[in-house]
Formats: structure tokens, sequence, C-alpha cells
């Protein structure tokens, strides 16, 4: 597992994204680049860029792909994050 983000909300997001098993995952905080742009928060960690792969994504359409994260995430998608932008894979897809 990968995390170029270590702050508060992006452990919390790490450690709730674990329940989805992931065989791989790197979270990005790309906060600094929406600077002056809607729901962007001073103190950081407002957007971000997540790539995970679990087995919990096989057969699953991209939407159903990004209900789990977003399920995963719970409250943190309304109270806290912004945006975060997913791509989400089963293991031996590219």
């Amino acid at each position: 597992m990968t995390a170029t983000s270590t702050g508060p909300v992006a452990t919390e997001m790490l450690r709730r994204l674990a329940t989805l098993s992931p065989t791989a995952i790197t979270l990005v905080d790309e906060s600094e680049q929406h600077r002056g742009h809607g729901g962007y928060n001073p103190a950081g960690e407002s957007h971000f860029h997540l790539t995970i792969e679990s087995a919990a994504f096989a057969g699953q359409s991209r939407v159903a792909r990004q209900r789990l994260v977003y399920a995963a995430l719970g409250d943190l998608m309304h109270e806290r994050v912004h945006a975060l932008s997913i791509r989400a894979t089963a293991p031996g897809e590219s």
C-alpha cells in the first residue's frame, strides 16, 4: 500500500478503505492544485485522487465500484472531502 498523503483525513480514508481489502492502494492529496476553486480548504485535504485494486470490485460496474468506495468512506465524503477521483480495479485488470 502507498499513501502520498499522510494528514489526518488521508489516514482516516485509508483506514476506512481497508474494509475493501485492497491489494494495492494509492491516495494522493491534490488539494493544492485546486487553490481558489470551489471546495478548496486552506487546511488542505479536500481534493484527492484514489487508485485502488481490490477483489471486491470483480464483476462490478464502474458505478458500483465507486459506490463501494463511497460507502466505505461514509461521512467523510459529506463532511470533509470535497472531491475524490477514483480509479478502482479488480486484480488482473489494467
